[in-house]
């Protein structure tokens, strides 16, 4: 659905050329939700302008729904523009048009007739759920509610292509859920392909099917959410999954375990980090271990929580039996789909 290859963005700065893109390629499949995620700066909001061509790259190749943009005169890429909608951090809604005429402006630009207008209008309305609302200003409503004015505008030209750029950070986090759930819903029964840029990890847990974490003006890692969640490879993907699943034991934790560790006596005891998701979650693997090597397990620390419906978390365990015992304990879990790494502290 939308393929980027080898894109640069370099941009004049006061000391001289900016790289805010550095030869990025990506492809987003058709009817999926995709996040973007990074710090400020790490180049996120600049690709994802690229795919509408609102920032035109230096370098490089964007292709949306078979169609090479970059390839395209004016006119083409107006056309093509209409099937790439957008929702924006701030709404830019006009205050002087009704929620109705706001969502009916593009329309009006593209020469509809007015009931041809009220005919796209009204469902998208109450789609969004504003339909009792559609004679109010602006300023009559609500942020959330002005954000679904942004949404439904933003679908009125039946685009295949829904870009957002931080349209959740401006509000609340009831809000915020909310307004996920409805481009859940908007993707699942419009087929739309979402591609939504946050630096808020929260929001990719949530609704993103697959993700891409950049840095300095590349990505640095891709994946299935729920594989990313589970097993972070780069240490900017570790850092922003700090807000929902800490990557560190607590200093507390890391105190009791040196007193565990220490009771244990002469016995081998070993501090282990269990990393887990999807069906291994559910299975009773710390007792059969527990049962098979004959060792003592004590859970010191651990978090559980879901991406989407599918389980995934952490344990931090003090495990105590032979050397032996142990090194086929963290084989033996491992072949069965749990991640095992061993914690030294000193």
């Amino acid at each position: 659905m939308i393929r980027l290859e080898h894109i640069h963005q370099t941009y004049p700065g006061p000391q001289g050329p900016v790289h805010a893109l550095r030869g990025v390629d990506l492809h987003i499949r058709a009817g999926e939700i995709f996040g973007i995620i990074g710090r400020s700066g790490a180049g996120k909001s600049s690709l994802v302008r690229t795919i509408n061509l609102l920032n035109r790259p230096s370098q490089g190749t964007v292709t949306v729904a078979g169609q090479v943009l970059t390839a395209l005169d004016a006119a083409g890429l107006r056309a093509a523009r209409r099937e790439i909608g957008m929702i924006f951090q701030h709404f830019n809604l006009l205050s002087s048009r009704t929620v109705f005429d706001n969502v009916a402006l593009p329309l009006e630009l593209a020469g509809l007739s007015r009931a041809q207008i009220r005919e796209r209008v009204s469902p998208l309305l109450a789609l969004v759920g504003l339909d009792t609302l559609a004679d109010r200003y602006p300023s009559q409503i609500s942020g959330g509610q002005k954000q679904r004015v942004g949404i439904a505008r933003a679908l009125a030209s039946r685009p295949k292509v829904l870009l957002s750029d931080e349209a959740t950070s401006a509000l609340d986090p009831e809000t915020t859920r909310a307004i996920l759930a409805l481009l859940q819903r908007i993707n699942r029964e419009l087929g739309l392909t979402i591609v939504l840029i946050t630096h808020q990890m929260q929001v990719i847990k949530q609704i993103a099917h697959r993700l891409a974490v950049m840095e300095g003006g590349r990505i640095v890692e891709e994946g299935d959410t729920l594989q990313v969640f589970s097993d972070p490879r780069h240490e900017v993907t570790r850092s922003l999954l700090d807000e929902v699943v800490p990557q560190a034991l607590p200093a507390n934790v890391i105190e009791r375990t040196r007193a565990l560790l220490g009771a244990a006596g002469h016995a081998p005891a070993r501090l282990l980090r269990l990393t887990f998701s999807g069906a291994a979650a559910d299975r009773p693997l710390l007792s059969d271990v527990a049962r098979r090597f004959t060792l003592d397990l004590n859970v010191v620390h651990g978090q559980i929580d879901e991406v989407q419906g599918h389980p995934f978390g952490n344990l931090a365990v003090v495990a105590t039996g032979g050397d032996a015992d142990l090194d086929a304990a963290i084989a033996h879990l491992n072949t069965a789909g749990i991640t095992v790494q061993e914690v030294v502290h000193a």
